[in-house]
């Protein structure tokens, strides 16, 4: 169904750009990041997709010559916005696709708009893409901050999440998640304690982690993705081996619930049905991340007396509260 959507939106794309020239000629520049955190959600896959979906429009059998182009912007602003503006004046692309990372896309949308080109954004996340740094060349094809806020943040407060505490990916992205979330906790009566900021593609996060364990918080949000969030959740489950007390509640959040006073209760490191909730996409290394050196493993849900099972990266309980998948 995603396939045959983005397929007519690329038909439509292209019938537009085709109109502004006067021509059955269009190129399409694929921007992504093709070698770094973001390329396993993104691309050379990207960039087949992108492919693919020209076939599927079927209209280089009705003559068109489409012609798709791809760069890596290496989640460098400053490259994506020469690349944009050597695409547009040298190499005559009519649409820019993809261009993951908030801050790059951001910036190429400027560089579309002073162009007059047409931008289709279906790898950033900032809701100010269509707020404050909206224009009418861009098209956001995608999830967006806003959404993950009042879908998976809101709905954790609901559960009793209602103190948090962000790991924050320190550019466009991470800032607009922990805003667009801390408006909805704060809205729904809860708290964010505190925050930390991580560079993009950090290896270590033990120290954020620690951050997040001292601060007391019933959610950790991590306002991160692709390899960051890869990261954050392996060597999160590695230091709750070592002794942390964890259950784990979504894409914005990693949730830490204490022992109540009194009792001989030892919470042991499992991970929660709801897990990765508004993710924007599943893929190998992030299953991985997940669940650990385990393909399918059952751990004990405390509380309900039932067993957390998984199985290829869905977690079903077998237990008295009914589970669900991610």
């Amino acid at each position: 169904m995603k396939s045959t959507c983005l397929s007519a939106l690329i038909a439509s794309l292209l019938l537009t750009t085709a109109a502004i020239a006067d021509d059955k000629i269009v190129k399409l520049g694929e921007l992504d990041d093709q070698s770094s955190l973001y390329a396993d959600s993104g691309g050379p896959g990207s960039v087949l997709a992108v492919n693919m979906a020209v076939e599927d429009s079927g209209l280089r059998d009705k003559g068109w010559t489409i012609d798709v182009i791809s760069a890596d912007h290496l989640n460098k602003p400053d490259v994506a916005v020469g690349i944009a503006r050597q695409w547009f004046d040298v190499d005559k692309v009519d649409a820019i696709i993809g261009v993951q990372n908030s801050g790059t896309a951001l910036a190429v949308a400027g560089v579309v708009k002073e162009k007059n080109g047409v931008l289709l954004v279906s790898g950033a996340a900032s809701s100010d893409l269509t707020g404050k740094a909206c224009t009418p060349n861009t098209i956001h094809w995608a999830y967006d901050t806003y959404a993950l806020a009042n879908g998976t943040g809101k709905a954790i407060v609901k559960q009793g999440g209602d103190t948090w505490f962000f790991i924050t990916a320190d550019y466009a992205f991470g800032h607009a998640l922990q805003r667009d979330t801390t408006a909805v906790v704060e809205a729904n009566g809860g708290k964010v304690i505190g925050a930390a900021n991580v560079p993009v593609n950090t290896a270590d996060f033990s120290s954020f982690l620690l951050q997040a364990q001292s601060s007391k918080a019933k959610v950790v949000g991590l306002a991160n993705a692709g390899g960051d969030t890869t990261n954050s959740i392996k060597q999160a489950a590695e230091f709750w081996h070592r002794g942390g007390r964890p259950e784990a509640r979504g894409f914005v959040g990693v949730h830490f619930k204490h022992p109540r006073p009194r009792t001989r209760y030892r919470a042991r490191p499992h991970l929660h049905r709801n897990l990765l909730l508004g993710h924007e996409r599943w893929h190998p290394r992030l299953l991985e991340a997940v669940l650990g050196s385990h393909e399918k493993s059952c751990r004990t849900h405390h509380g309900s007396g039932g067993r957390l099972c998984f199985d290829a990266g869905l977690s079903k309980n077998a237990g008295s509260d009914g589970g669900q998948s991610p």
